[in-house]
């Protein structure tokens, strides 16, 4: 839908698909194979073995790990805020993982 609304507003006109690099191409194909394919059947797993609550706390962990592959392998820097604001993201997924735990076990 938004690849079709974006060229009928007019957003391809620039677009010149020769001179796509190859190492972007395979940043598309990682991007389908691991953040599509593999992700989303990775979570559907996760949604059959484990609470949604627990499983539904990837979205919180994904800024961080992005964060840190930033740091890793794209010269970004980590300030003080953003290492306390990950830590409080860590902190709130154990509590919920010790709230759904003392949830399972009172039933």
């Amino acid at each position: 839908m938004l690849l079709s609304v974006g060229t009928l507003a007019g957003e391809a006109k620039g677009l010149a698909v020769s001179q796509i690099t190859a190492r972007s191409w395979w940043a598309l194909a990682y991007l389908i194979v691991f953040g599509s394919i593999i992700a989303f059947t990775a979570y559907n797993w996760l949604l059959e073995h484990f609470s949604p609550t627990l499983v539904a706390t990837h979205t919180y962990v994904n800024p961080i790990v992005a964060v840190l592959l930033g740091w890793l392998y794209g010269g970004e820097t980590v300030t003080l805020r953003v290492g306390i604001a990950a830590a409080l993201v860590v902190g709130a997924v154990v509590l919920v993982d010790r709230g759904t735990n003392k949830l399972q076990h009172l039933r």
